[in-house]
């Protein structure tokens, strides 16, 4: 590009529309890639850690990142003429920003340390243990404290040494005219410390990979999506640094008889019969613990509501259970014999040629077109 930048878009390797998300899952496998302490003998690591630091420190600010797509490569990161690429210093308190609150956060930390990224994870449950609750164990792919350097990254009987260039910040500051720029300190990567002889286990990461298992209680009542979190249960933080969360969804089989709402309450669809829904009728309808009866009501239309209070999920906010909606279904027969056929004809003429669709059609019978 013209500013000698590359693009931060290409840098972490994401489209221009790239989702929030997509940008923060880029920048951690590039960053844990190319971090100086998993590098010693590529030159260009360094170099490559600080880049992908700054196209994340961008995207990932809804501010910025508008700034950045605004002026391209000149936006944030430089550029022919003024000061730094900013004609009258336009961008310069941005540019400052940019570099102060993300290395401050790391010069605050200390000895490099970093917590450790959220973990997702799903787990498939049929519609009853979703109801009921259950205990389910997931497995799911994480980093611990390596046991040998006990995260540190230093060999042991060694210690990491304050970065004597930064005193341990991890920035370095350099003045601009009337602003001033924080950037990576060179000296240690801006991790604050140097590690002279990096753990062999961990290669100075502090950290290694492996495989957990948890056992996660379902509360009864969730849902198709819901979200569930385990504290500290996420990946080990980076030199010593505290434990990321470990976040599980929960992903609900369907049931032929109930749909989960929103509002945490059940609908039914609910078949009567067309002599029941004349007449009204006591029947049974099915509930999460077995079978209830209900009253119909003579003349009950097609789509009304009936609802059991209390008879549905437990709420998992707020205590108490929810309720089930049963939404009639006329069943209309559709093979009659000579007998019940001739019934429903003298049940016909005994309405006179009552017309149900009047007041859709002006308030008068209308023949349908076409009709004999």
């Amino acid at each position: 590009m013209a500013n000698g930048k590359r693009d931060f878009y290409e840098v972490l390797g994401v489209a221009k529309n790239a989702a929030d998300d997509e940008i923060k899952k880029a920048y951690r496998e590039l960053a844990r890639k190319w971090h100086p302490d998993r590098n010693h003998d590529d030159p260009d690591a360094e170099e490559r850690f600080k880049e992908v630091q700054e196209a994340y420190d961008t995207l990932s600010d809804s501010e910025k990142r508008k700034t950045y797509d605004a002026g391209g490569a000149f936006g944030l990161g430089g550029g022919p003429g003024g000061a730094r690429g900013f004609p009258g210093g336009g961008f310069a308190s941005d540019l400052g920003d940019i570099f102060g609150q993300f290395f401050a956060r790391g010069g605050q930390r200390g000895g490099g340390a970093q917590p450790g990224r959220d973990l997702e994870a799903e787990v498939q449950l049929s519609f009853d243990q979703a109801m009921q609750g259950a205990q389910i164990t997931v497995a799911v792919p994480t980093t611990e404290a390596c046991g040998t350097c006990g995260g540190s990254g230093a060999k042991p009987g060694t210690s990491p040494r304050v970065c004597p260039r930064c005193g341990g910040r991890g920035v370095d500051s350099e003045s601009q005219g009337f602003f001033s720029i924080q950037q990576p300190c060179p000296e240690c990567a801006g991790q604050g410390s140097i590690i002279d002889e990096p753990c062999e286990t961990c290669r100075g990461a502090g950290i290694v990979e492996e495989t957990k298992r948890y056992r996660v209680n379902i509360p009864a009542g969730v849902h198709d999506g819901s979200r569930i979190r385990l504290a500290g249960k996420g990946e080990a933080g980076f030199r010593g640094g505290p434990r990321g969360d470990l976040y599980v969804t929960t992903r609900v089989a369907p049931s032929p008889v109930f749909r989960q709402r929103p509002d945490g309450n059940l609908d039914v669809d609910l078949p009567v019969s067309v002599t029941e829904a004349i007449q009204g009728a006591t029947i049974e309808v099915p509930t999460l613990n077995g079978s209830k009866k209900i009253r119909i009501a003579p003349g009950t239309q097609h789509g009304t509501t009936q609802r059991l209070r209390g008879e549905g999920p437990p709420r998992t906010k707020g205590g108490g259970r929810g309720d089930i909606h049963y939404r009639v279904q006329l069943d209309v027969p559709r093979d009659l014999t000579a007998e019940q056929r001739e019934a429903v004809e003298r049940l016909a003429e005994s309405f006179n040629g009552e017309n149900p669709r009047e007041a859709i059609l002006g308030g008068s019978p209308r023949p349908a077109e076409g009709g004999e």
